[in-house]
């Protein structure tokens, strides 16, 4: 895939028409209108989604893309680069924190290794390597163009085959250190914010390591804004801005955003990475974002910044900062509920009893 040919990806309609009917069922129901509130409307988003007033998730799957990045060497983080493929060793080994919290609500894991720098092959992780990391922001552009690309691609084809699979819902989730700084410095170029702001403490920085951080995304993004100015069109300038601040995590999270658009698979959106990653998507292409459901608030600040520029509202609050796509796992029993009781709740025409009637 050529950029060109990525920006011009035509997404199929989405099914308002599907929405409507799924709605209709809710009102059926004997309960008060509305009675569920944000869940109902969940649960007529992913019938949309899906294409089925009657939706299904029980075939669901959580993608954990595992890179490294190279602004690490700029001291943006208090852990160093080798503990990217410790945890994506442990995601293998389905004894992470994503792979604990998932076996209680049935999700099925894929660790993918979409760039850490290493030459090994870690066992139970899927090998879709575009390069051993990313460079330095501060020393040139993260990534080139074809890396970008290949990144974005990946999550793309991956959504296919889960699709092929039939999978109901896909997680996000990511393991790369330094990645806070990476989605922190696309975030703010994208929605042009006041980075010293936004930027968070990560996995745990004192207040050195957070003005160290501070400098560095202040600089990065300095350093290529007259570039992303020069841009000609949203979806050209979201491009450079991932290319140039992101990493490979990230383009292939937005990958998986895109091809759940493309294959009409609800995609749950985790923290901040995940975020930013569901930003790019919608910049890209706009009407990604039809396709993807906000799990939780987190910590970082810019989380939410990037959750309200989508529109969308978390269903979980939490304080959560533990990463690997665990906050969107939270999401999964809620899910579970919602559709449950769809299914499942008495109907007014079971009772003999009258509908309510919407007056508006």
């Amino acid at each position: 895939m050529t950029k060109q040919e990525l920006l011009n990806i035509k997404l199929p309609e989405y099914r308002e028409d599907v929405r409507t009917e799924a709605k209709r069922e809710w009102d059926s129901i004997a309960k008060p209108l509305d009675g569920l509130g944000d869940f109902e409307a969940m649960v007529c988003d992913i019938a949309a989604m899906q294409g089925f007033v009657c939706p299904n998730v029980e075939n669901r799957v959580l993608l954990v893309y595992c890179a490294d990045n190279g602004v690490v060497k700029e001291g943006v983080s208090q852990s160093t680069q080798e503990i990217t493929a410790q945890v994506a060793t442990s995601l293998g080994r389905g004894v992470s924190s994503a792979s604990i919290l998932a076996e209680s609500v049935k999700v099925k894991v894929i660790p993918v290794d979409i760039g850490i720098n290493s030459d090994d092959e870690i066992f139970g992780v899927l090998n879709r390597k575009v390069a051993k990391g990313t460079k330095s922001f501060i020393e040139a552009p993260a990534m080139n163009e074809e890396e970008t690309i290949q990144a974005i691609s990946t999550g793309i084809e991956l959504v296919k085959e889960l699709a092929n699979e039939r999978t109901g819902l896909i997680a996000t989730g990511e393991m790369g250190i330094g990645n806070t700084t990476t989605a922190t410095a696309v975030l703010c170029a994208l929605l042009c914010l006041d980075s010293d702001t936004v930027t968070g403490r990560g996995a745990g920085l004192d207040d050195l390591g957070l003005n160290r951080k501070r400098m560095v995304i202040r600089e990065g993004i300095a350093r290529y804004q007259k570039q992303f100015d020069l841009t000609s069109t949203e979806a050209e300038r979201a491009f450079e801005i991932l290319r140039c601040l992101g990493g490979l995590d990230i383009a292939a999270m937005c990958g998986t955003f895109i091809g759940g658009a493309l294959y009409g698979i609800p995609i749950v959106i985790d923290g901040v990475i995940s975020s930013c990653a569901a930003i790019l998507a919608e910049k890209l292409l706009p009407g990604c974002s039809r396709y993807m459901l906000a799990s939780h608030a987190g910590r970082e600040s810019g989380n939410n910044i990037a959750l309200e520029a989508l529109g969308k509202k978390p269903y979980i609050n939490g304080n959560m900062a533990l990463g690997e796509g665990t906050g969107a796992l939270m999401l999964i029993p809620l899910i579970d509920s919602a559709l449950h009781f769809y299914k499942e709740g008495t109907r007014f025409s079971a009772c003999g009893i009258d509908n309510y009637e919407r007056f508006n």
